[in-house]
């Protein structure tokens, strides 16, 4: 079959025509789809990415602070290496559509735009690695980005030998201007081996399931093998109705993309957009809590030159991002939704667990949830008995739990409570007390 396919939602932002183109339980000893054989991304991604918060801004002139330049992308490694950024975890720094010069060189190969990389990526990518930081940069498996730029199709291993001989270190792939769905995966496929035939470390971030979705059902198992992370929904945008979406269709879809997730390939929701203008405290810790839970790869996009005390603390807490980067390696999944209360839980290492409740509710003030603890982790999370600390909003020390209590706390509107659940031992008892 063949389709004519369209790029989705980022190209009617850019004010373009709208073209297209447990499950109840954790699946215990069932082993994961075969991964992309790169030895990359064995935990989510972490890093930064231009695109929600500065869009396809070019206008140099006119707002020289903010638009996709060689200069935004220094002065934000500079604080990733400086304001404990890299420190945290978020390694990975990424630029977005929008870099490219209008045409190739007369060799066929992709360039930056002179003016607004004066030295091309590779200094660029020198200057990054300086800091002790990673590059990645954007391209599209069809004839165009999805902001009108050179497009990869027909071009896939120039690109590939051009982004390893710069030095880049993350791809993230797009489906803009695909004629055909077989175009289209036989495109991300022949990107993936392209890649890896360069020789460099290449992290390959596809958009291949969230084209695919409107013609066929993906093929996760396949999928993985050649991608480490996939987008499945639409962009997210600067808003609380957008994580809802995003969270939304997780949890609708999660039999068939949870079981696929694991140490070298993830489902991708989405950038972090915590630091920006849309949403508020409780609705930033819902979405760090819920990413954390859903082993998803932290890229933020957003300001770090004008960013809140409390929005960059939320970003780099250590014991969320330690649930994100577990090495178990198994994403969450939503447990229970209920009088609109969400209750999701993630296994961890040494059979622990996190579990994340969640406030849906837009209307009055903070509300009682209860919780029994046998119905968490198929009865195993507290049995016979477990230490809670709650994470987010605050940080606090529970105390010790009976596997047969019930577990009762405070959820703002829109706000999550995010738990780590710890088997307990005399042992632990005694260190924590």
């Amino acid at each position: 079959m063949t389709a004519t396919m369209k790029p989705v939602s980022r190209v009617r932002r850019l004010g373009y025509v709208l073209p297209f183109c447990f499950l109840a339980q954790v699946l215990w000893g069932v082993p994961g789809a075969r991964a992309l054989n790169n030895g990359l991304a064995r935990t989510p991604t972490m890093g930064w990415l231009h695109w929600e918060r500065f869009m396809c801004n070019v206008d140099c002139q006119e707002d020289p602070d903010s638009c996709i330049s060689e200069k935004l992308f220094r002065q934000i490694a500079e604080l990733m290496a400086s304001d404990g950024w890299k420190d945290a975890g978020y390694e990975y720094l990424c630029i977005d559509d929008c870099w490219m010069a209008p045409k190739r060189d007369s060799q066929g190969r992709l360039q930056a735009d002179p003016k607004r990389f004066p030295g091309g990526i590779r200094r660029l990518a020198d200057y990054v690695h300086s800091k002790g930081l990673k590059l990645g940069i954007y391209a599209d498996v069809g004839n165009k980005t999805c902001a009108g730029f050179p497009g990869s199709f027909g071009y896939y291993d120039i690109d590939a030998k051009t982004f390893a001989e710069w030095g880049v270190d993350l791809l993230k792939f797009d489906g803009c201007y695909c004629d055909s769905v077989k175009h289209l995966a036989d495109g991300y496929k022949q990107m993936s081996l392209a890649l890896n035939r360069t020789g460099r470390s290449i992290v390959y971030s596809c958009e291949w399931p969230l084209y695919m979705q409107p013609f066929f059902k993906p093929n996760y198992t396949e999928i993985r093998e050649y991608c480490n992370h996939w987008r499945n929904f639409a962009d997210i945008y600067d808003s609380w109705q957008s994580i809802k979406n995003i969270l939304d269709w997780t949890s609708s879809n999660q039999e068939k993309i949870v079981p696929v997730a694991g140490p070298g390939g993830w489902n991708d929701p989405d950038m972090l957009v915590i630091g920006n203008f849309g949403l508020s405290w409780n609705q930033e810790v819902t979405q760090m809590a819920l990413w954390a839970i859903m082993a998803a790869p932290l890229l933020m996009s957003n300001d770090l030159r004008h960013i809140s005390p409390k929005a960059k603390a939320l970003l780099q807490d250590k014991d969320v991002i330690a649930i994100n980067q577990d090495p178990l390696g198994k994403q969450g999944h939503r447990l229970r939704k209920d009088n609109n209360f969400e209750v999701w839980e993630r296994p961890l290492l040494n059979l622990a667990w996190a579990v994340a409740m969640v406030n849906l509710q837009e209307i009055g003030g903070p509300r009682a949830y209860t919780i029994s603890l046998t119905s968490l982790g198929q009865g195993l999370a507290c049995n016979p008995d477990c230490l809670i600390t709650q994470l987010l909003p605050v940080k606090r020390r529970l105390g010790f739990y009976e596997w047969t209590s019930s577990l009762k706390t405070q959820i703002n509107p829109t706000g999550t409570v995010l738990l780590r659940l710890e088997r307990a031992s005399s042992t632990a008892s005694k260190s924590f007390l």
